[in-house]
């Protein structure tokens, strides 16, 4: 059995997966990533998992944003307090001290921030300076500060330990991913993030690898920088999920008004936004979120979908980040050959601004949510698995690989050609990561699985942009070229 084979190989990074254990966590508002390490931290050899050592662990560690005022109070009167959070550290350079906030607890300008002690920024440097963003076991105090005639209580992180419970080591995954078929392979990733590949259907009843392909689209950004994905689809295909709760690296807006400082960069303070810190960020059911002054942030976005670059009026930022549009789409319109972004967002709906989109995700053709499509038996790690996902976007070689195999006309449309190595590197990071060589991937399953759906998708992008704006893009010079596996 394929479930047998996944625990040999992969050992310790496998957990015991449960439709109703599922639905315990969900209740309690904790995601995949989450739940997978309190599974394996509470259970035995076998699965079991003590649920009153989990409740207790989660009611103790895991607080939601009403407690943090407690907290405060605490604090105040001289308790010190210690749980897990999401934390942004950042050096300010005007006091020389580095300083935090808690994001999920409303971040500093809600209180829930301060200053983090010299021997706790200096020891965990690598993990709190590196990234914009880190989850961890924070330990606080309230502290006075400043001067004599000028105090100032602040709260004081005085301890701190990484939530990063795995070591990423890709040779061991290149090494394990070998031992697998691709078909195995592909089950192997829909169980990670805690889908049953039984359940993907097609109209005969029949188990389809090409709906499973489908769905896997959804995770080309976890594993490659920068790429920008539409999708439609209607309601109830799990597609918030993916891109919400499997992963602590993305971020989905759900609803509300996006600013160009909260999403691009925010002048005042001097600070990137939401693009800056995540490795995409989403826009689920776009329909329904409000921009504030669109025009700007549309022209923000072309310049960043383009180049990489935040701009503020006094700062420049590079970020990896993709952008997704997610939006539900009425049945009428299941076709790639008809008008699909007419009503998605008139920031993205531009012929200007889809042209930066790498591909589009037909959500159709991925199966409705049931319960039987969620996840039962022993597999990876949801948590290790997003982190490997995470660790792949930096590796280089895979790009080198794709370079090495494809050719195409020297006078080939640039942003067609970005886009389709950009999405072929997604695919061969995430079906084939043990490939270092053109040599270490069969040639046709590298056509099949990750070629020609790059050209698929970038291609129904294509299409939308010729019925939108025929005159500007209906033209020999702006079609897909003619590519070829060497």
């Amino acid at each position: 059995m394929l479930e047998d084979k996944v625990r040999e190989i992969f050992a310790d990074m496998v957990v015991l997966k449960d439709p109703q254990r599922s639905e315990y966590f969900s209740n309690l508002s904790i995601p995949s990533y989450m739940r997978d390490w309190l599974v394996m931290k509470f259970s035995d050899d076998n699965g079991t998992i003590d649920y009153e050592s989990v409740g207790r662990y989660i009611k103790r560690y895991i607080p939601s944003r009403e407690d943090f005022e407690q907290y405060k109070f605490q604090m105040v009167n001289g308790d010190t307090v210690q749980f897990l959070a999401r934390v942004r550290v950042s050096v300010d350079v005007k006091t020389g001290k580095t300083v935090f906030e808690l994001p999920d607890f409303g971040g500093s300008r809600g209180g829930a921030g301060g200053v983090v002690a010299y021997d706790v920024a200096e020891k965990w440097q690598n993990t709190l300076l590196r990234e914009s963003e880190n989850w961890g076991i924070v330990t606080l105090c309230w502290m006075m500060d400043g001067t004599p005639s000028k105090p100032k209580g602040l709260i004081t992180m005085i301890g701190y330990k990484p939530f990063c419970p795995y070591d990423i080591d890709l040779e061991f995954y290149r090494d394990a991913r070998s031992q697998f078929s691709i078909h195995e392979w592909i089950d192997v990733i829909i169980e990670a993030i805690d889908y049953n590949p039984d359940g993907y259907l097609d109209e005969n009843g029949e188990v389809s690898e090409r709906k499973k392909l489908y769905f896997l689209r959804r995770l080309l950004p976890f594993v490659e920088k920068r790429v920008n994905l539409i999708e439609l689809a209607p309601k109830g295909t799990g597609k918030s999920y993916v891109f919400e709760k499997i992963s602590k690296r993305g971020w989905l807006i759900s609803g509300g008004t996006v600013s160009r400082a909260s999403l691009i960069y925010d002048n005042a303070k001097k600070t990137g936004g939401l693009l800056t810190r995540f490795d995409f960020v989403g826009f689920d059911e776009v329909q329904s979120i409000t921009f504030e002054q669109p025009g700007q942030i549309q022209q923000a976005l072309k310049h960043y979908m383009e180049y990489g670059e935040i701009k503020g009026f006094d700062a420049s930022l590079s970020s990896g980040a993709g952008v997704i549009v997610l939006g539900n789409i009425d049945a009428d319109r299941f076709d790639t050959n008809k008008n699909m972004v007419a009503n998605i967002s008139e920031v993205f709906g531009e012929s200007a601004t889809l042209d930066r989109f790498h591909g589009f995700i037909p959500g159709w053709e991925i199966p409705r949510m049931t319960t039987g499509m969620i996840a039962k038996g022993w597999a990876i790690n949801t948590e290790y698995f997003a982190e490997v996902m995470h660790t792949l976007r930096d590796d280089l070689t895979y790009s080198a690989v794709v370079d090495a195999m494809i050719d195409f006309p020297s006078n080939a449309d640039k942003r067609h050609m970005t886009a389709i190595k950009r999405l072929c590197t997604a695919f061969l990071k995430l079906l084939f990561p043990h490939v270092q060589t053109p040599n270490d991937i069969d040639r046709q399953e590298f056509i099949d699985y990750c070629l020609n759906p790059a050209i698929e998708m970038r291609s129904a992008i294509y299409k939308q942009l010729c019925i939108i704006d025929a005159k500007e893009y209906d033209v020999p010079s702006k079609r897909i070229p003619e590519i070829v596996c060497k």
